[in-house]
């Protein structure tokens, strides 16, 4: 079975943080970030968790409306013309 697996990367200074998980795994993929940014050891702060847990939330926000939009037609799709004026004859 292959599992698709994301990533989120931050390059920072001369560093590159990157982040890799499996869908369904964010919330472990957030105690990773409070772990980095509470750890003395590295220069990933809590702001650089806020832009990737930012960076998180827009990617699930697009998979749902995916999800959600994916059996509605586009109304660039429809066969119809979307013309509303009246014909004035």
């Amino acid at each position: 079975m292959n599992t698709e697996k994301k990533q989120l990367v931050l390059n920072k200074g001369g560093e590159k943080y990157i982040f890799r998980y499996e869908p369904g795994q964010e919330g472990p993929l957030l105690d990773a970030l409070v772990a980095c940014a509470t750890d003395p050891r590295t220069d990933f702060d809590w702001f650089d968790a806020a832009v990737l847990s930012f960076r998180l939330t827009q990617s699930l926000i697009g998979q749902a409306d995916q999800l959600l939009y994916k059996d509605l037609p586009l109304p660039m799709q429809t066969s119809e013309p979307l013309d509303d004026s009246e014909d004035p004859e």
